[in-house]
C-alpha cells in the first residue's frame, strides 16, 4: 500500500490506519479509546470508517492552524 489513504475501502483495518497515520498499534487504539478516532466493531474485528479517518486528519489540521 502506498502513502495515500486507500480510496476504495469504506472501512479500514487497524494496520491500514497505522500505515496511513504512521503511528503504532498502541497509539491507534489509544485514539479509538479516547474517542478521537471513531471506529466500529464487527464481531472481534475493529474497523475505522474511511470518513472517520479523514475527519480525524482534518480536525488535527484545524487544531494545528
Amino acid at each position: 500500500m502506498g502513502s495515500a489513504l486507500p480510496t476504495t475501502h469504506k472501512a479500514l483495518t487497524v494496520p491500514e490506519v497505522m500505515e496511513a497515520l504512521r503511528l503504532s498499534r498502541f497509539k491507534v487504539y489509544d485514539l479509538i479509546r479516547s474517542k478521537q478516532l471513531r471506529s466500529i466493531k464487527i464481531g472481534r474485528c475493529r474497523r475505522v470508517p474511511a470518513d472517520a479517518l479523514r475527519a480525524f486528519i482534518e480536525d488535527q489540521l484545524e487544531e494545528a492552524a
